[in-house]
């Protein structure tokens, strides 16, 4: 167990190994209610959060879940967030675990001057389990009814089932897996942990946060905080990493699905100006034995005549054998290109820039 951001969290149950393997073979189940919730609501709320948000939310129709980023003015990403449409003038949000008070704040100083827009936060209030797995949506038909099954990055309310649970369930996750979040109240938090985790006939397993964060790795998704730092939170990152290396924006992440260029927000000219050039968030596949890479492991040229990037997430990958894998800013480097990765002091590995997802 450890301290999370204020919340007491497991690092694993069993073992990171098991509980990621569990994960992409049948089912594992993540009490991620540290993460937040907030509630945008009014008539013109889609067009606001488009004004302020890498992602275009008008083009989403209710019913519908998308990724964004949100930068300052000077196109460093603050938070990345989940979203759902409910309706044309309601949105829900999830912001990372420690920028809850942040991005409250932030949302609040962009606010209309009419105060058409509000916005309630509704973290404390809300647990959040998330069940991921290729066998996740056979597991909620089980305890929740077919009604409560939705597709990938579809909502809903969660409707009548046997268990009297009401709430929010949305298709998304942080594996790459089919699966679902579910959004309750509190106090039927255990009550529906208890259900999934025994679900009769399915295999279903607790998941802690070591096997969280290889799960993201192995699929190329951001982690905030690590992958990328917002400089107006004035915080040092915990790998030795040259100053500001992590205030990033939206281009330089590489992350398209959560981009819409055909529209104005903060930050649009800086991410216009590094689309195709400059540091490029890459995949990185070990081709030979050797530690694996960490964080703040420098990226040198084949030749190791200079430093072109860092690592910013690593580590051996339980899907593929423990081969180990790595996400890095390089810069000047493309697909397919060989690179060396200082992974000790006295040793270096071979590495191939990769697409990602890993697998």
């Amino acid at each position: 167990m450890v301290d999370f951001h204020g919340f007491e969290l497991p690092i694993w149950y069993t073992s990171i190994q098991e509980e990621h393997l569990a994960t992409r073979s049948s089912a594992g189940i993540f009490d991620v209610s540290h993460m937040g919730f907030f509630r945008f609501s009014g008539p013109s709320v889609l067009s606001w959060l488009s004004s302020i948000s890498t992602q275009d939310y008008m083009k989403f129709e209710p019913g519908r879940c998308g990724y964004t980023h949100f930068l300052d003015e000077k196109g460093n990403i603050i938070d990345d967030m989940i979203f759902a449409v409910v309706s044309e003038s309601e949105v829900l949000g999830v912001p990372n675990a420690s920028m809850v008070s942040t991005m409250l704040e932030w949302f609040s100083k962009h606010l209309p001057s009419d105060s058409s827009i509000t916005i309630d936060d509704i973290s404390d209030q809300t647990s959040i389990i998330a069940l991921q797995g290729p066998i996740s949506n056979e597991v909620i038909k089980s305890v929740l009814g077919i009604n409560n099954v939705v597709k990938r990055f579809n909502c809903k309310s969660i409707e009548e089932n046997d268990l009297g649970i009401t709430g929010w369930i949305q298709g998304t996750g942080y594996t790459g897996e089919s699966g679902v979040e579910i959004f309750i109240n509190n106090k039927s938090a255990p009550l529906l942990w208890n259900k999934l985790l025994n679900a009769k006939e399915f295999e279903v397993v607790p998941v802690g946060l070591g096997a969280r964060d290889t799960l993201r790795l192995e699929k190329g998704y951001l982690l905030s905080g690590q992958d990328f730092l917002w400089p107006g939170l004035k915080l040092i990152p915990d790998a030795e990493l040259p100053e500001n290396f992590l205030s990033r924006n939206t281009a330089e992440t590489n992350v398209p699905f959560g981009l819409s260029m055909d529209h104005d927000f903060i930050g649009k000219e800086f991410v216009q100006n590094s689309l195709h050039s400059g540091y490029k968030w890459q995949g990185l596949v070990c081709q030979e034995r050797g530690p694996s890479p960490r964080p703040g492991h420098a990226v040198f040229s084949l030749d190791e005549s200079k430093i072109i990037g860092y690592v910013t997430s690593g580590g051996p990958s339980p899907s593929l054998n423990r081969t180990g894998i790595a996400l890095a800013y390089i810069n000047g480097a493309n697909i397919g290109q060989e690179v060396m990765i200082q992974v000790s002091a006295r040793k270096m590995v071979k590495a191939l820039i990769s697409t990602t997802p890993f697998l």
